[in-house]
C-alpha cells in the first residue's frame, strides 16, 4: 500500500533517503549546483515535508517551502531508484502542489539540474515553464528554474 502524509524528516528512514538524494545529486553535479537542505531547514515552520511509503517503507520524499511573497518552492524532491516506474514522483508532485496551493500560494518553483531528464519530462508535463532564476539563486548552467501558476494570491 502506498501513502503520502506530511511527517517529520528527521528519522531514520527518511535521513537514508535524503542521503540517497544527496548522493545521486553529488554523482551529476558539482557541490556549487547542489541547493539541498539539511534536516534543520526542513523542520522549519514554513515547511512541509512530504514522505512518501510503500509498505511502511520510506521510497520518496519532497518538501514545500513558503517564502512571504506568496509562492512556495519544492525541495528535496526525491524517489528511491527500487520505486521508480510507479508514477510515485507524479503522486508526489501533485500532493506537494496541492499543499502550496492550500497555503496561499500563487505559484509553485523549483531549481532542478539539466542532467535529470526524468524530472524534467515529469515538471513539464505537470505545466511547469522555465522562468529566470529566484529568490537567492544565480544564473547556474547545471540548474533549471521552472514555476507554475496556481491562482491569485490569498
Amino acid at each position: 500500500m502506498l501513502t503520502l502524509a506530511i511527517e517529520n524528516p528527521d528519522q531514520p528512514q527518511v535521513r537514508a533517503l535524503l542521503a540517497a538524494s544527496d548522493t545521486y545529486m553529488a554523482e551529476l553535479y558539482p557541490a556549487e549546483s547542489n541547493h539541498l537542505l539539511d534536516i534543520t531547514a526542513l523542520q522549519q515552520s514554513n515547511v512541509q515535508f512530504v514522505v512518501a511509503r510503500l509498505d511502511g517503507q520510506a521510497v520518496g520524499c519532497g518538501a514545500v517551502v513558503r517564502s512571504p511573497e506568496h509562492w512556495s518552492e519544492i525541495k528535496r524532491m526525491f524517489v528511491s531508484p527500487a520505486a521508480r516506474g510507479h508514477k510515485l514522483g507524479r503522486r508526489l508532485l501533485q500532493t506537494l502542489e496541492t499543499l502550496a496551493l492550500a497555503s496561499g500560494a500563487s505559484a509553485l518553483r523549483l531549481e532542478t539540474g539539466i542532467k535529470q531528464p526524468e524530472a524534467l519530462a515529469l515538471y513539464r508535463t505537470a505545466g511547469f515553464v522555465e522562468i529566470e532564476p529566484f529568490g537567492a539563486y544565480l544564473p547556474d548552467p547545471l540548474s533549471l528554474f521552472m514555476e507554475k501558476q496556481l491562482g491569485p494570491a490569498r
